[in-house]
C-alpha cells in the first residue's frame, strides 16, 4: 500500500513528553490498589491482528508522527533495506478511574498520548534508517514497576511482551521479506525488547539480519546476551547499545548496576569512561519538535549510568529532577539519527565482504 502522507505536524504539541513524566511522579505519590492481574487481563490472552494497521502506532502503509522529521515540512521515507522495529516505554500512568494492571490497547485517549509523545519524539529519531514499525500492546501499567506485589508487576509486563512478540512475529511473516532490522526500545519497551533479542536473535539465524539494537533507559547486563555484544565503536553492528541518563553526580536510587551494567556514551558511541564534551553533542530535540539544541550536554560514563550536566533551556529552571530518564533518547536526538545512518552503511559493507 501506497502510504499517503496527511499527517498535519504540531510544532508544540501539548502531549509534552517531559511533562508527561513529571506528572507521572506527582500521580505515584497517591498509589492504589488493583484487581489481580488474572482477573482484569483476561483480553490479554487474546491475540490480536496485527494485519490491522489501527494495532499500529507506526507502520509504513500509515501516516504517522514516527514519519516527522525536526525542522522540517518533509517526511522521512528513506531508501534502504533496513526496518526498525521500536518497542515504546510507559504511557499508561494515570491512576484514576477503572485502573487496570494492563492497558486497554482501544483506550483512544492512550493510543493518542503514545503517538503525540513517545512516537513522535523518540521513535521518529530512527526514520532516518528506514521504515519504522510501533506496535500497540497492552503496555503494564506504571505501578507494575513499583508495586511490592512483584507476582502481580512481572504477570503484567508479560502479558505486554505477550502483545510485542504477536506483533514482532506477525510483521517477520508478512512484512520483512529478509530486510534488516534495528531492534529499537526506551523503559518498558527495553524491558520486552531484551526478551525479544533472546528468544528471536540471540544465536539464532535471525541475528544475521541484526544491524544494531538500540534498547535504552533500562539496565541491561554485560552478559545479557549469549551472542550479541555491547556495541565499542559508532560502526559496529549486531551489536547493542543501551544508556540510563543521570545528572553527573548522581545514581539512581535504586542502585547504579556498577561494572555489571552495560554503558555506551551516545556522543562516543564508546564504552570508555572519559568526559565527552557538549561540543559532540549534534542536537536534542525537547518540547517544541522542530527546535534543535546543538551542544546540549555532556555525557560521561561512571558506574553502570550516563552523566550529562543539566541542559539549559527555556523554562529549564523547572526541570530540577536529578534523573533524566524520561529525556535519555531526546537528549541525543540528532546524535542517534546519524548514528543509525553510520551503522546501517557499515551493516551493508559486512554483507558484501
Amino acid at each position: 500500500m501506497q502510504k499517503e502522507k496527511s499527517y498535519i505536524k504540531s510544532t508544540n504539541s501539548s502531549y509534552n513528553y517531559l511533562l508527561l513524566a513529571v506528572l507521572a511522579l506527582f500521580t505515584l505519590q497517591s498509589c492504589k490498589s488493583y484487581p489481580s492481574a488474572s482477573e482484569d487481563t483476561s483480553q490479554s490472552k487474546v491475540k490480536l491482528d496485527y494485519s490491522q494497521l489501527k494495532y499500529w502506532a507506526a507502520h509504513p502503509d500509515k501516516s504517522d508522527p514516527s514519519d516527522q522529521v525536526p525542522e522540517s515540512e518533509s517526511y522521512a521515507i528513506p531508501d534502504t533495506d533496513t526496518d526498525i522495529f521500536f518497542i515504546h516505554p510507559t504511557t499508561y500512568t494515570s491512576y484514576k478511574g477503572d485502573v487496570m494492571w494492563n492497558a486497554d490497547i482501544s483506550n483512544q485517549d492512550l493510543n493518542d498520548r503514545t503517538d503525540k509523545t513517545t512516537i513522535q519524539y523518540q521513535a521518529s529519531a530512527f526514520n532516518s534508517g528506514g521504515r519504522v514499525y510501533a506496535p500497540r500492546y497492552r503496555q503494564a501499567h506504571i505501578e507494575a514497576f513499583y508495586t511490592t506485589n512483584r507476582a502481580e508487576g512481572k504477570r503484567a509486563l508479560e502479558y505486554a511482551y505477550n502483545n510485542v512478540r504477536e506483533a514482532f512475529e506477525y510483521y517477520l511473516n508478512h512484512q520483512n521479506q529478509g530486510r534488516n532490522i534495528i531492534i529499537a526500545s526506551h523503559s518498558q519497551g527495553t524491558t520486552h525488547a531484551k526478551v525479544l533479542l533472546k528468544e528471536f536473535f540471540d544465536g539464532t539465524e535471525l541475528q544475521n539480519q541484526l544491524t544494531a539494537a538500540y534498547i535504552i533507559g533500562i539496565p541491561v547486563a554485560k552478559d545479557e546476551f549469549a551472542y550479541i555484544p555491547t556495541c565499542q565503536s559508532s560502526d559496529d553492528v549486531g551489536c547493542y547499545v543501551s544508556w540510563r541518563t543521570f545528572r553527573t553526580g548522581n545514581y539512581p536510587p535504586y542502585g547504579s548496576g556498577g561494572d555489571t551494567t552495560s554503558v555506551v556514551n551516545p556522543l562516543s558511541w564508546k564504552t570508555s569512561t572519559e568526559l565527552v564534551s557538549r561540543d559532540q553533542n549534534t542536537g536534542a530535540v525537547l518540547r517544541n519538535f522542530d527546535k534543535v539544541y546543538p551542544q546540549l550536554v555532556d555525557a560521561q560514563i561512571s558506574e553502570g549510568v550516563l552523566w550529562v550536566n543539566k541542559p539549559k533551556f527555556p523554562w529549564s529552571f523547572l526541570f530540577t529532577t536529578k534523573n533524566y530518564h524520561i529525556v535519555d533518547i531526546n537528549l541525543f536526538y540528532m546524535d542517534i539519527r546519524q548514528n543509525v545512518v553510520e551503522r546501517i552503511e557499515a551493516f551493508k559493507k559486512t554483507i558484501k565482504n
